[in-house]
């Protein structure tokens, strides 16, 4: 027992002199060598290409592509572990990383059992593949090296704002002029080789495009045509032609809702993990020592509980859809 207390003593004492080393030199190391401005933007950067053309268009491979196409690999070569792992039948619970999905799986599974009942071996897959795609991809921001490592360009950023100055005189008044209006050139910036997805619109609106689309593949599996019912309702619209046309009009605002879902999923996830890793970048450059490690654990949270959220709303939108509205359902 006063060895392992000794060892571990030791331990901590190393650690401790082990981090305040490296803060010491990271100190040192942003005074010699200066963070750069971080250059904010929305659209994607192009890192290879164009691979081919696209209905007339030129299809470019993205740093969040290649975000996407990782978190992929990732997950494959998870699921197949859990797959090894529960084949060997020798009754012993998986560890590691496959053990932490097995048991999220597990909790995802008691969550769509507990709301859409006998449709959870159809739902659940829906959920468990959104959240857990969205759960690595969100996570990728906290991974040193992502937005960070990649080719440096000299005229990476085309505003003219950022273009320099040179003074000029013009009627005997001394004014500014900008040097390099036409190119608008006039600053260097880095292309990173991975960029989180979550920062892409077009990640977030084809994900909710999926999970919309899901959402009406599951109410016409569930109902038939009965389900188009609940955007087109003229059942009453003739023997009822007041309330008829207040239903008619219900089913467009459903209608309606189904679109607007998508800009919802979309826009929530795209604004919570776009504006993390704007903190980040504003916090690396002004202080670039230690204080991103607090943010970091903040965005770990953030990005678990928007992955959850995505997927959960999904599970719950899916489950509505199996039920009827003719009221023939006990």
């Amino acid at each position: 027992m006063a060895e392992e207390e000794k060892k571990s003593g030791w331990r901590w004492g190393f650690n401790r002199w082990l981090v305040l080393a490296i803060l010491i030199i990271s100190f040192f190391t942003a005074r010699a060598f200066p963070p750069a401005s971080p250059h904010i933007q929305l659209p994607a950067e192009n890192v290879a290409g164009p691979l081919f053309d696209f209905l007339g268009q030129p299809f470019y491979l993205t740093n969040t592509i290649v975000a996407v196409l990782i978190a992929d690999l990732f997950l494959l070569i998870v699921g197949f572990a859990i797959w090894r792992g529960t084949r060997k039948g020798d009754g012993q619970a998986l560890t590691g990383i496959p053990g932490a999905v097995e048991g999220l799986l597990e909790a995802l599974y008691g969550l769509t059992e507990g709301t859409a009942g006998k449709w959870t071996k159809t739902i659940f897959p829906f959920f468990a593949t959104i959240t857990l795609l969205v759960l690595v991809v969100n996570w990728m921001e906290l991974i040193p090296g992502v937005d960070s490592i990649g080719v440096f360009d000299e005229h990476h950023i085309h505003h003219p704002e950022e273009c320099t100055f040179e003074t000029i005189n013009v009627l005997g008044l001394e004014m500014q002029a900008l040097t390099d209006f036409e190119n608008s050139e006039c600053s260097a910036g880095v292309v990173p080789f991975v960029r989180v997805a979550s920062t892409d619109l077009n990640f977030t609106v084809a994900i909710a495009i999926f999970a919309v689309v899901g959402i009406q593949w599951i109410g016409l599996r569930a109902l038939g045509t009965e389900y188009l019912t609940k955007f087109f309702n003229v059942r009453t619209l003739f023997n009822k032609p007041m309330f008829g046309v207040i239903d008619f009009g219900v089913g467009l605002i459903e209608l309606i809702s189904e679109f607007i879902k998508i800009f919802s999923f979309a826009f929530r996830l795209f604004g919570n993990i776009f504006a993390g890793s704007v903190m980040l970048f504003v916090i690396g450059s002004l202080v670039p020592v230690f204080a991103q490690s607090a943010f970091l654990l903040l965005e770990f949270f953030v990005g678990l509980v928007q992955a959850i959220v995505f997927g959960m709303l999904t599970m719950i939108f899916m489950s509505q859809a199996t039920i009827s509205h003719s009221g023939d359902e006990h």
